[in-house]
């Protein structure tokens, strides 16, 4: 990652840790001040992907994309049986999507 990629992400955490809105305007105060030259479209991308966010809670909750732990070791057996199940099924479909092109009358060698 460049040092102006960091700079910015820095100055974004800055922001939010200072409790402020995060906006382009301010990262690029941030970056000029620590010498880091930033072009103006970075920080507006980032300012935007980060409008109506909380960084603290994005940063709190790395990783934890998952559901909740399974309370029980059966549980997850279970799970496992559950995702082996349902993967045959989309296998299904993608016969059916190609059994369809054959009754539209297009073939490989036509």
């Amino acid at each position: 990652m460049a040092s102006a990629d960091l700079a910015a992400t820095y100055a974004a955490l800055i922001l939010a840790d200072a409790e402020l809105e995060i906006t382009s305007d301010k990262v690029l105060t941030l970056t000029s001040a620590a010498g880091v030259e930033l072009e103006p479209i970075w920080a507006s991308l980032l300012a935007k992907a980060l409008e109506g966010k909380n960084v603290k809670d994005l940063l709190s909750n790395v990783g934890a994309g998952g559901g909740a732990p399974a309370a029980s070791g059966a549980a997850p057996a279970a799970a496992a049986g559950g995702a082996a199940a349902e993967a045959p099924k989309e296998e299904e479909k993608v016969e059916e999507k190609e059994e369809s092109d054959d009754d539209m009358g297009f073939g490989l060698f036509d």
